[in-house]
């Protein structure tokens, strides 16, 4: 995962959290199940991205097996 990817996901899930607390203090529940939302995408995102870096560093470790 690239910082860039790791900065983007950190800042969606914040403004997540963000938005489902403003919707708590307002009693604003589409506001807040929406804040949620916002944070569970990040999280999804950010799986995905780990997902990918470990398939890249199980291949990486298989090629360099070969070289030897």
């Amino acid at each position: 995962m690239s910082a860039g990817d790791k900065v983007q996901n950190a800042a969606e899930k914040a403004a997540g959290n963000v938005k489902e607390g403003v919707g708590k203090a307002t009693d604003n529940e589409e506001l807040e199940a929406e804040g949620k939302m916002d944070q569970a995408e990040a999280g999804a995102k950010q799986a995905g991205e780990n997902v990918k870096d470990a398939a890249k560093n199980a291949g990486d470790s298989l090629r360099d097996g070969f070289k030897d």
